[in-house]
């Protein structure tokens, strides 16, 4: 199903103000992290927003992930204050890693020989599950 202007324009809208909240918290706690919002996703009835996090240094990143997880109810309150005048009702947000990166990575490295090549044997590229 087709994502609604209004979904479109919430996700922007949420996007751009997580980023804002994440990256002063990644200034204040956690030196040398980059933390950006690669996608936000918005269900059709506006009650689930999905926030897809790419973090550098990537080993890290199932551990930051984590503690945002921990923290969903701060970050929340912090984005209601931030669109209370654009929204009426924070969606419930769900935090998930985003490995694409990751993924891009390893096929590059594979094309250029550092690896077997996945060419010949498509076998060896791991599988990405749909979320």
């Amino acid at each position: 199903m087709e994502e609604t202007n209004r979904q479109r324009k919430i996700a922007a809208l949420l996007q751009k103000d997580l980023v804002d909240v994440l990256q002063r918290a990644a200034q204040n706690g956690m030196k040398g992290v980059i933390i950006s919002v690669s996608k936000v996703s918005v269900t059709a009835d506006l009650g689930v927003a999905k926030v897809y996090l790419s973090v550098f240094p990537s080993e890290k990143r199932d551990e930051i992930v984590e503690g945002i997880k921990s923290n969903t109810p701060l970050i929340r309150h912090e984005l209601a204050q931030r669109t209370r005048n654009q929204l009426r009702r924070m969606p419930e947000l769900l935090f998930f890693g985003d490995d694409s990166l990751d993924y891009i990575e390893e096929i590059d490295k594979s094309l250029k020989g550092a690896d077997e090549n996945p060419i010949k044997n498509p076998e060896i590229l791991p599988r990405r599950q749909k979320r």
